[in-house]
């Protein structure tokens, strides 16, 4: 694992802090680790909803039923929840 020096504002570290005190996190890294996974589980949807927009809006209209966009949208959040 690589390891990473940052600094933190005051706010944050306090923050990060009360987090790991109860006890929710073992440790600030832990936490570190978290919080990037959940942005990068946050920007993979993103990208995907970005994707499908601009394939509409350069295709025309989709033939999908809005069912099935549902169900490619629930498959992405549990395929991203499982690789967490």
């Amino acid at each position: 694992m690589a390891r990473q020096s940052i600094s933190l504002t005051k706010p944050n570290d306090e923050w990060l802090k009360a987090q790991v005190d109860s006890e929710e996190y073992s440790s600030k890294s832990e936490l570190v680790n978290d919080l990037i996974r959940q942005a990068r589980k946050q920007q993979a949807q993103v990208e995907w909803i970005r994707a499908k927009l601009i394939e509409s809006e350069n295709g025309g209209f989709t033939d999908e039923t809005k069912e099935q966009i549902l169900e490619q949208s629930k498959a992405l959040l549990k395929f991203s929840i499982q690789n967490k």
